[in-house]
This record gives C-alpha cells, structure tokens and sequence, in this order.
C-alpha cells in the first residue's frame, strides 16, 4: 500500500510542476504585452496536457485500487 501512496505524490508533483512552469511562461510572456490570444493557447494546452497525462492515468489508478479494495463476496451454498 505505501508504494501506490507514493505513486500519487509523485502524481501530485508532476501535476504542480506542470501549473508552476505555466504560471512562469504565462508571467513572462504577459510582461509589457497584451498577448490575450497568445496567453489563452498556452494556459489551453496547459490544461490538456495536465488532464490527458496526470489525471488521466490517476483516475485509472484510483478506480483500480477501489476495486482491489472491495470486499469479496463468498458465494456460500
């Protein structure tokens, strides 16, 4: 169990890393400029790539170990 609980931090870091350097691209483009469309592509692209490759796989995890967690029921007859 603690190796999967590790797993998701490292989810969890990506995830952050992913939102920082954003938040740093969107700051340095934004400096003296109003670039709407171009700040509107890069937070866009952002937010899929931080679906599609963190929460995509997460989810998958989560639903996996839910199900490895269900109680099994004894069919006793």
């Amino acid at each position: 169990m603690d190796k999967k609980k590790g797993i998701l931090g490292y989810y969890i870091i990506a995830s952050a890393i992913i939102w920082g350097i954003t938040i740093i691209v969107c700051a340095l483009k934004l400096r003296g400029t109003e670039c709407f469309n171009e700040i509107s592509f890069i937070l866009t692209s952002a937010a899929g790539i931080h679906l599609i490759l963190i929460w995509g796989p997460l989810a998958a995890q989560l639903k996996k170990q839910r199900e490895e967690n269900k109680p099994k029921k004894n069919k006793e007859e």
